[in-house]
């Protein structure tokens, strides 16, 4: 019979056993906690150094950024614990769409895998057009020059190599990116994620190459005044910069939440999903915090409005030949940026369609490679084109806002199966609750309050759309509410 309560929710028990029952549609348990770790650190270091780091410094915080990501590490960590009960307990692919559908029920699962969808295909297009920027300055610097209008979206101004100006027409090397590395996800997740595992030693390398070598740079005078003047508006500096430069670059922290789309292809679940959840995530803000240190110390923040901080952090230092490193790392860090981004979404698809919500086909797996590599497909087709078309507005905040919405629902899934499935099985228990989650809620709140009022519209848009869909297929096409069907 089929379900038509408005909370419809699948139990615990049918989630886990949705794991081992799919016949043909089995992912390959290809992933240890390394590997998990490793894809944590590829999507959290990328964009969030290389990129947003002195944008929000340069507009929003000043040397007081280092607070921001204090204040954001803050927040993942009451939300990663969360993260890492439900990943243990519910070991399957779906990240917090899986875990609000045990919880919430159907509806609001569709509403976080729609913002899902946002949150990786769009995020996964603008870091395709920051690589594309940093392959254009690389490929330069060793004497090739690609056609500026070649790099750059329709209606961009660009600079050609005689100085005059023009408009760009597509962005190449964008789609070049998104098609390499949906190709490599279409063939099979262990090949990818051994190459993600060197990519991200590479780009660790660099990083503390940088903090190491850059430490000696430092003139502490730039740090001064540490907590700028607020200008008077919202969120310009002062203690409401902070706070607004804290949930621009959230943007960064997405890994972790990407990461738990792994669950069903890891190993032991109920092992390797806290230690790869938690154990990126310590890293990563560690990393972040001296990486803002020094880079606000070498450079003063003023300046730092650039596409390229990093490597401007290098010019200052006088080590020419180590700008070109630092670019390579850019590039190997972004790089592993969009992979994960990439396999984290075409994961949610499969998901969503396993339960009917979105058509068949984005589960289909191919019988040898054991990938999705349909539905990889059709995804890395819009985000080529999206990156390839759109300008490199590095609109952080979009996303952000995004995974702001997902990580509350995530901890209040938590304060929710403690008295709905208390008798459950639980392989790693989140200490505190409900202290911890409530944290993890107002602390979201709190960086979703930072953000801009034309985010927050965008975000309504666009989930009207998918409240659309969901009303016109998903509903009608939904296995929990018409078992009958399939």
């Amino acid at each position: 019979m089929a379900d038509t309560s408005v909370m419809a929710r699948k139990s615990v028990a049918d989630i886990v056993a949705s794991a081992d029952t799919e016949g043909g549609h089995h992912l390959s348990k290809s992933l240890n906690a390394i590997s998990i770790t490793a894809m944590g650190i590829g999507a959290i270091i990328g964009a969030g150094i290389f990129v947003l780091t002195g944008t929000a410094a340069a507009h929003y915080a000043g040397p007081s950024i280092v607070l921001s990501f204090v204040l954001g590490g803050i927040a993942c960590a009451f939300v990663g614990l969360c993260y890492s009960e439900l990943a243990a307990m519910l070991p399957v692919c779906g990240s917090s769409y899986t875990y609000t559908y045990a919880t919430l029920g159907e509806i609001f699962a569709w509403v976080i895998g729609w913002d899902l969808i946002l949150e990786y295909a769009m995020g996964a297009a603008t870091v395709a057009v920051g690589w594309s920027g940093y392959i254009v300055s690389l490929l330069r610097n060793v004497g090739i020059d690609i056609p500026a209008q070649l790099a750059a979206a329709p209606g961009t101004a660009v600079k050609l190599a005689d100085g005059t100006a023009a408009m760009g027409i597509v962005n190449i090397p964008a789609i070049v990116i998104i098609a390499i590395l949906t190709t490599m996800l279409a063939l099979g997740t262990k090949e990818s994620a051994r190459l993600n595992n060197v990519m991200v030693a590479i780009k660790l390398t660099v990083v503390v190459a940088f903090i190491v070598i850059g430490a000696f740079f430092v003139h502490p005078a730039n740090w001064h005044p540490f907590i700028p003047a607020n200008t008077g508006s919202f969120g310009n500096f002062g203690w409401s910069g902070i706070l607004r430069g804290s949930a621009v670059v959230f943007f960064a922290f997405i890994g972790f939440d990407a990461v738990s789309t792994a669950a069903q292809e890891a190993r032991q679940p109920q092992r390797d999903m806290p230690i790869g959840i938690l154990g990126s995530l310590i890293i990563c803000t560690v990393l972040y915090i001296a990486v803002a240190s020094v880079l606000t110390g070498l450079v003063p923040y003023t300046e730092l409005n650039v596409p390229d901080p990093i490597a401007k952090g290098v010019d200052v230092i006088g080590v020419t030949w180590f700008s070109v490193v630092i670019k390579l790392g850019a590039l190997t860090g972004l790089t592993t940026v969009i992979l994960v981004l990439l396999y984290g979404q075409s994961r949610i698809f499969f998901t969503m369609s396993q339960d009917g919500l979105l058509p068949r086909v984005f589960a289909s797996v191919h019988p040898r490679l054991q990938t999705p590599y349909l539905s990889q497909i059709m995804i890395g087709t819009i985000v080529a084109i999206v990156s390839a078309l759109t300008p490199i507005e590095v609109l952080g905040e979009m996303v952000s806002i995004g995974t702001l919405f997902a990580f509350i629902l995530v901890c209040g899934a938590v304060v929710y199966l403690r008295r709905s499935d208390s008798d459950a099985h639980r392989p790693f228990r989140a200490p505190g609750v409900p202290v911890i989650p409530v944290l993890g809620i107002l602390f979201c709140l709190l960086l979703m309050v930072g953000l801009p009022l034309v985010t927050w519209l965008r975000l309504v848009v666009w989930l009207i759309i998918g409240m659309i869909i969901y009303l016109s297929y998903g509903r009608n096409h939904s296995r929990l509410r018409h078992p009958d069907r399939h």
